[in-house]
């Protein structure tokens, strides 16, 4: 007969999303894993697979998370341009505010792994293009209800938002990197004003 489980994969899997998150892959130790999840190794094994399996299930989750509220936000009916502005001041503030250290679990992975790890760089890829896919959507829908200045090319401003997002939360990172954040912020929110 086969033992059940003595703890919730959900909330295990979680708890590695918030380790893997503030510690990074490669800082993060099986036994890190095992402390933080209150689980053993081998239940870890049973479970995720290898410590790789684990993190970018983890990386996944987050993805899951975090991608349902950027969508809400952009996709609701009328003027489309005030959306956009509050998701990058808010991405400014989260970079430059408490917490900021850990940035965004799918930008640390960018980093860290996808250079040298195909797995985990499709994943960021598709986090990557599915925030580019919305913001370009939204923009477009700015164009048609005349939001946008004329001569301004909805993907071509979702890319350069999508940078400016990401980069926020790596500059956010460092010692002096709040005062920064916020005025790139709103020097790249002009492109969206009209003359």
């Amino acid at each position: 007969m086969a033992r059940t489980k003595e703890f919730d994969p959900d909330a295990a899997l979680q708890a590695a999303l918030e380790l893997f998150w503030r510690r990074g892959y490669e800082a993060t130790s099986m036994a890190d894993l095992v402390e933080g999840l209150g689980i053993g190794r081998a239940s870890i094994y049973a479970t995720f697979g290898s410590k790789h399996e684990l993190y970018l299930r983890a990386l996944e989750r987050y993805a899951e998370q975090v991608d349902p509220g950027l969508l809400a936000e952009l996709s609701q009916p009328g003027p489309v341009l005030p959306a956009v502005r509050a998701l990058v001041r808010r991405y400014a503030a989260q970079s430059a505010g408490e917490g900021r250290e850990r940035g965004c679990f799918v930008t640390n992975t960018a980093v860290e792994l996808a250079p040298h790890d195909p797995s985990a760089a499709r994943r960021v890829a598709a986090s990557l293009g599915h925030l580019e896919t919305v913001l370009t959507a939204a923009l477009v829908r700015a164009e048609a209800q005349g939001e946008l200045p004329v001569g301004r090319e909805p993907r071509a401003l979702a890319r350069l938002l999508l940078v400016l997002l990401q980069g926020m939360r790596v500059m956010g990172k460092t010692a002096d990197g709040a005062a920064r954040v916020g005025d790139a912020a709103e020097q790249a929110l002009t492109l969206l004003e009209r003359d």
